[in-house]
């Protein structure tokens, strides 16, 4: 039975036919594409753009010679804006605020200067802050004489270029602030050289009655 099913069956062709030949080579065509685009189909299914090659956060880096992934600005870099601020523009050699002095003006410079000034110059303005405690080199105190003198244009200048052990801050303070806080380091200056005749009158009597501080 089995011998007749085989004898009986139709043959099975091959490639190796003459009638199949003729199809065998688009056949291999059609794989290949459908291979390919299965390969490119997958290819995009992989999350280039989220696990692209990159820096981290303060991470190392091999590509620069000082090993930190995150880059310094280049020198002379102005902040997209910042040259239309008006306030931007700095006369070292002025020794007079652009900005109306106002209570407001001084406690915005107080805010500005105890969050960045006061970890190293103290609240006071005398070079005794916390990292200078912990060992870091003390900045002058803003009460020597050559600072009382130093027009209100230099403490802004210092700001923004820096002095000595001390990075500029143009970054981390905008250009109105630094008025502001150049503004409370003349008024702290003030505070620590002040005379009877600087407080209004009607406010003298108040002062003559307060005890000392003990």
């Amino acid at each position: 039975m089995r011998a007749t099913r085989a004898s009986t069956a139709p043959a099975r062709q091959s490639c190796c036919t003459v009638s199949a030949r003729r199809r065998c080579p688009k056949l291999r065509a059609d794989g290949i594409l459908a291979a390919a685009c299965a390969a490119l189909a997958l290819a995009g299914c992989y999350q280039k753009m989220k696990d692209q090659p990159r820096c981290e956060p303060l991470g190392p880096s091999r590509l620069f010679a000082d090993g930190k992934c995150a880059r310094d600005p280049v020198p002379g870099t102005v902040a997209r804006g910042a040259a239309r601020d008006p306030l931007a523009t700095l006369d070292v050699n002025s020794d007079r605020l652009p900005v109306p002095l106002t209570p407001a003006l001084l406690a915005r410079g107080r805010e500005r200067f105890d969050i960045y000034c006061s970890p190293c110059h103290d609240r006071v303005g005398t070079g005794g802050g916390m990292i200078v405690r912990r060992g870091y080199t003390a900045p002058p105190s803003f009460h020597i004489d050559r600072l009382r003198q130093a027009p209100v244009g230099h403490f802004v200048d210092v700001m923004v270029h820096g002095w000595g052990v001390m990075p500029p801050y143009v970054a981390q303070v905008a250009p109105a602030d630094r008025w502001a806080i150049a503004a409370y380091i003349r008024a702290l200056q003030r505070s620590q050289h002040a005379r009877l005749d600087d407080v209004p009158p009607e406010a003298r009597g108040r002062l003559a009655s307060e005890p000392p501080p003990s």
